[in-house]
């Protein structure tokens, strides 16, 4: 039993600030994931779109994700990280306000394209506030816990959006976004309550438009070494394609395993991301601790390919098993990237450019792995070579191979980069010859 509480005790943040920022992202996921619960209904039978349309939307929508990223870790470093999350929360949740009033799709697209730009921003912020204000020793903890919280709190709002449509009544369903909105308009004010980090302390001034952070070297579009690490990064974190779409898909068109497994494997991922993160991270203090976790994620990855792969020949509680093991092989890489790219944040990036490093990884990520659902899915599904039907397994495999050859050398580049350019992480470099310059908390 002392064992017990012992562990149990290590799934609560250990200091304040861990454990504020770790209630922020329960609010944001219980908001947003009510609305994500019963989002297709809502825009089907609320607003009246057809699912092509839905799929249409959201394309073009990450289509402007990709183009605003980079400007919206720009505009991060601009104006502070706490002030552009704060503000883009709180424009986040007046949206859902409009949500019961659009009628078509032409309203649904500017609602959706609006959402995506705001939510960058603000996540831009975020990602860069976290890094910002957090000790160096830890930031990859922090996340962890934060990792935990996001996956309790969409939980809880599957729950809530669960039983709106349990109702089965559309003016329900056409109010739920206010549900969102009141938890969004909370969560806005208690980020405004966070303390403010060392870079939102540099830009208070009389002057606001007269720069008080004086970045040092080159930006991160000269960093080879980060756009590579990112690119090969977005190829790493395909796992979420086989765990949300094509493990999904294989189970139902090439296995016998009966339809209910699919709750028991998504039960089982959320189980793992709520309890898992804070062990799965421990001990990643230093960039060699990083490419090992790398390692273990690509074999993770692979394993589970190995896996599912077999499951085309099984029958019966045996390939329930397997298909099962296969899932939490793959949750098993997701945890271990997600502590790997946790570390890299807090490594790599130069202190007085996280928001511009922010929208460069962006933008590389998204290069690195937006392909895989469109690919892994005719590998899996529809290549069927003679020799070997289950070949595209193998090559979906082999693509994370590439990625985890490839990350070290440019993890390495990329530590190169920042020691020419005299970029050290700690302390921001601010010109004290600046009037109304706050020291800063590092």
């Amino acid at each position: 039993m002392p064992r017990l509480g012992r562990s149990l005790r290590r799934l609560v943040p250990p200091t304040p600030l861990s454990r504020r920022l770790a209630t922020q992202s329960l609010l944001f996921a219980t908001a947003e994931g009510t609305f994500l619960t019963g989002s297709a209904v809502f825009f089907t039978q609320v607003v009246g779109l057809r699912a092509a349309q839905v799929g249409l939307g959201l394309t073009i929508a990450g289509v402007v994700s990709f183009l605003v990223a980079y400007p919206a870790g720009k505009l991060t470093d601009r104006i502070g990280p706490k002030r552009t999350w704060a503000v883009g929360a709180f424009l986040a949740a007046l949206l859902f306000a409009a949500w019961p009033f659009i009628d078509s799709f032409t309203g649904y697209v500017a609602m959706v394209v609006s959402f995506e730009i705001i939510e960058n921003a603000g996540g831009a912020g975020r990602n860069a506030y976290v890094l910002d204000v957090m000790p160096e020793d830890e930031r990859v903890a922090t996340q962890a816990y934060m990792y935990s919280s996001l996956n309790v709190g969409f939980t809880l709002g599957a729950i809530i959006g669960g039983v709106a449509l349990a109702f089965d009544n559309l003016t329900v369903m056409r109010w739920m976004p206010l549900f969102t909105l009141a938890i969004g308009l909370v969560n806005a004010v208690f980020i405004t309550r966070l303390p403010r980090a060392p870079h939102d302390l540099a830009r208070s001034s009389s002057e606001p438009t007269k720069p008080r952070v004086k970045p040092r070297g080159r930006g991160p579009l000269h960093n080879v070494g980060w756009m590579l690490t990112s690119l090969f990064s977005g190829t790493m974190w395909t796992n979420q394609v086989l765990l949300n779409v094509v493990i999904p898909l294989w189970l139902v068109q090439a296995t016998d395993a009966p339809h209910w497994l699919l709750a028991w494997l998504f039960g089982t991922n959320t189980v793992m991301c709520i309890f898992l993160p804070a062990y799965t991270s421990r001990g990643i203090a230093t960039l060699s601790d990083a490419l090992r976790s790398v390692r273990i994620s690509g074999a993770f990855f692979i394993l589970a390919c190995l896996i599912t792969m077999a499951t085309h020949s099984t029958a019966g509680f045996l390939t329930i098993f397997l298909v099962w093991l296969g899932h939490v092989a793959v949750t098993g890489a997701e945890l271990y990237n997600s502590g790997a790219s946790w570390a890299f944040e807090a490594k790599l990036m130069d202190p007085a450019r996280r928001g511009e490093y922010g929208g460069v990884a962006e933008v590389f990520s998204t290069l690195g792995g937006r392909w895989a659902p469109a690919a892994f899915t005719f590998l899996a599904m529809s290549w069927h070579p003679e020799a070997l039907p289950s070949a595209g397994w193998l090559v979906i495999a082999g693509t994370v191979v590439l990625a985890v050859a490839g990350t070290h050398p440019s993890v390495h580049m990329a530590e190169r980069f920042l020691e020419r350019e005299s970029i050290v992480d700690g302390e921001l470099p601010i010109d004290e010859s600046e009037p109304g310059v706050a020291p800063s908390l590092t």
